[in-house]
Order: C-alpha cells, then structure tokens, then sequence
C-alpha cells in the first residue's frame, strides 16, 4: 500500500498509530514530542513513565488516549554530529522499528513526522531521503498506507537533485504562460476538472445521485509521433481501440514481464483499488492513478499519452501538474516517489492512492 506526503498537524490525523520523535526518556519534550503529549492528556505521559526510556534507532508503543488515533509508536531518532557517527544507520532503525510495532500491532495506517529534523539538527533533505527510502522498503513486504506529515510543501526537501527536471519544468510552464492571452487567468490546477483528479473512491452522495445519459463514445486519436520510437509490437496493442485502461492496462504489465504485485506497489496505489481496476473491464481510474501507473511501467511519453487516452486523459502544457509529469517523463524520472516529491514541492496533488 501507499506512502503518502501530507501537510497537516499530525495530531489531528485519523490514523491506527502516530509515531512521536520522542527523547531518550519519554517524558515529552519540544517539536512534535511535546505537541502529541498535549494532544494525548496526561494519561500518555503516565504509561511512558512506566517503560523506562527508550534507546536511539529503537521504538516502543502506548495507548494514544485523546488523539485520533489507536496508539502512539515513540522513536528517538539521532542527534545529527555530521553524518559520520552512525546517525543514517540509526534514523533508518527508527523508521522500520516503528513499522514493525504498527504491522505486530494491526495496524493499518501510521503517519510519521520528519525524525530527527527539527532540533535534532538531521539535514532535511537527507532526513527525508532515508525516511521515504526506509518506508518503501518496508512496503515492499507488508500492506500499509503511511502517510509522511510535513507541515509545509517545503521545497528545500528536494536538496540539489532533479536539477534539470525542475530546469524543464520551469521552462515549459513559462512559454505556457507566454502563450497564454492576457486577458485569461494564469493557469491553474484547479482548472483541471475534479472528477478527473480525485482519488479512485466513492462517496454517499455520488452514490446516490441520478446518472447522467451515456454520452456517444468518442473514437480515440491515434497515438502522437514523437522523436523517440513506440515499439512496433506495443504500438499495434495499443491501436486496438475497443479494448480500455483495464485490458491495455494488463497486457502492458505482461509486455514488461512485471507482476500485477510489482505493477500496483510501483505505482503507489493499493491492492483493493488495483483488484478494482483488474476486475472490471470498464473501470476508469482518475487521471492520477492512471499516470501512476504509466510511470510503474515506465512508458515513454506517447506511451503514457496513448494509455491516458484509453481513460479519456492527456497531458496538456494548460496546467503545471502535467508539465511537471511530463518532465519526469522526459528526463527518465520514473519513481512514484520521486515524481510525489516534485509535485509537493510545486503544491500540487500527488500520484497514486
């Protein structure tokens, strides 16, 4: 299942476990330590009281009393000296030691703070790497949404990498802006119709609410020429044009010798939506799902077009989301993750689930 990056208190997350970057003792303390204290009532600093103290790279777990959520995982991360005493070593144990109580616990759902990032003087940048490094390995084995809760898009995390990319990014979302007539707004995310963007989920209301009459199936273009080469074979799948998403979908995780597991944890996205998508012929994801998973296969950009198309989606230079997914694309940024960390710090929505 999905790492997430959200801004937010992580009090007020709704969650299974939130994990606290507690000091030595336990007993509360600045940052985020001293905010779940206050959250949680005194009935949080009384249990710790009676776990006598917790080492670096080590976690222990209580009740989470007046927080939204089942239990609080504490974790001490390590004070940064350099980079040369260990502390990668240690903050890597923090984030599957706390992964380990959640999964023994049944959890589901944990969302972690930055460790180690405030006070504790660990380079942000760095500290995020090993946090979404360490999460995803733990994925790759257990099913858990974890959500990473930062409080800002906080650009600074992407350090000096994506370089070029951003170089990209920039430049296409100018000349965007050059083309566009003066008396229009500059371009938005918002403009991008919602229904093509929210999250692969039903709600009560959209349940319920009377069913608009088909409107006549379009015929899809033919897919873009662009400078580098569709294979032959891959091109020929893809013209077949009553097959949708789903179907094109699958033969394409069969074309790159991938397994369905491989394909939907690559993608960021979870088992249920994933089955949802598998099982229904006619299942069309929202636009965010399906570029995820255009990147999990790693198609190239026409690729990516002709798959989007099978959904009803392009990419468009009209707004900044595309243009950043575009670039990834270009430059060969493949990692959801990766992608994730790009689009947060533009403050845009992220991919997958």
């Amino acid at each position: 299942m999905p790492l997430l990056l959200v801004r937010n208190d992580i009090t007020r997350m709704t969650v299974d476990a939130i994990v606290n970057a507690a000091n030595p003792s336990l007993l509360g303390g600045g940052g985020v330590d001293g905010a779940i204290h206050r959250a949680a009532g005194p009935e949080l600093l009384a249990e710790c009281r009676t776990l006598g103290g917790c080492k670096t790279g080590e976690a222990k777990i209580t009740g989470a009393y007046r927080l939204h959520a089942k239990y609080v995982i504490h974790t001490v991360g390590p004070i940064w000296y350099g980079g040369s005493h260990g502390e990668e070593h240690m903050l890597r144990s923090c984030y599957r030691r706390s992964l380990e109580l959640a999964a023994d616990h049944g959890c589901e759902t944990v969302a972690f703070p930055l460790i180690s990032s405030g006070v504790y003087g660990y380079p942000k940048a760095d500290a995020f790497r090993v946090a979404t490094e360490a999460i995803s390995a733990f994925l790759e084995s257990h099913e858990l949404t974890v959500y990473l809760v930062l409080f800002d898009r906080a650009a600074y995390l992407l350090g000096d990498r994506f370089g070029d990319v951003r170089a990209f990014i920039d430049d296409a979302y100018a000349q965007a802006e050059e083309r566009r007539p003066r008396n229009q707004a500059s371009y938005r995310w918002e403009r991008e119709p919602r229904a093509m963007l929210d999250e692969d989920t039903c709600c009560f209301e959209a349940a319920m609410a009377p069913k608009p009459a088909a409107a006549p199936r379009k015929k899809p273009k033919p897919l873009a020429k662009a400078e580098k080469a569709v294979d032959p074979d891959l091109e020929s799948m893809l013209r077949q044009l009553d097959e949708g998403f789903s179907r094109t979908l699958l033969k394409l995780i069969d074309e790159r010798g991938m397994t369905d597991v491989q394909c939907y944890k690559k993608a960021n996205i979870d088992r249920k939506l994933f089955s949802k998508i598998r099982s229904d012929p006619a299942y069309k994801p929202s636009k965010t799902t399906a570029i995820a998973l255009a990147l999990a296969l790693e198609l190239s950009l026409p690729e990516t077009q002709a798959l989007l198309g099978r959904a009803g989606y392009t990419l468009s230079h009209s707004f900044l989301f595309d243009i950043i997914v575009e670039a990834c694309i270009q430059k060969g940024v493949f990692n959801v993750l990766d992608v994730n960390e790009l689009l947060f710090s533009y403050d845009q929505p992220l991919l997958g689930s």
